[in-house]
């Protein structure tokens, strides 16, 4: 196999590492949610807790088990990645911009990664792994 046919093979794959991309981050954002809404799998630093019903980390926390399922499964993923990804960068810029430029110093890393990677899927879509494709065949 030449150097071309191993690039075209794999550049074939980009498709189903979108779907890769998209259930890996909805993973990781489940696990932000259900951090905020059920102390799983582990409960908020400092101290181990859950948000309190009705404020900002409890909306962000049903906004990641809500989005996050959905984004896993790969239904509704463009308008849901679309809002998911607006959520990170309010979180950036209220939480991590604040405290310094650089998001390694600011403990901002996450947030605006997921932010970018949820604008990128919103533009892209799901993937054919996805819920969205199966309804579309």
């Amino acid at each position: 196999m030449n150097g071309t046919n191993v690039v075209a093979k794999w550049s074939s794959w980009a498709p189903r590492l979108l779907s890769v991309l998209r259930i890996f981050t909805a993973f990781i954002f489940l696990q932000a949610g259900g951090m905020k809404l059920f102390a799983f799998p582990m409960g908020m630093p400092p101290n181990g807790a859950t948000a309190a019903i009705f404020s900002e980390f409890w909306i962000a926390g049903v906004l990641e088990v809500v989005g996050g399922a959905f984004l896993l499964l790969g239904l509704f993923t463009r308008p849901i990645a679309f809002l998911l990804s607006g959520e990170m960068a309010v979180a950036y810029f209220q939480y991590s911009a604040p405290m310094s430029f650089w998001p390694i110093v600011n403990n901002g890393v996450a947030p605006a990664l997921c932010s970018f990677i949820w604008l990128y899927i919103s533009a892209a879509g799901a993937g054919p792994w996805s819920l969205d494709a199966r309804r579309r065949s």
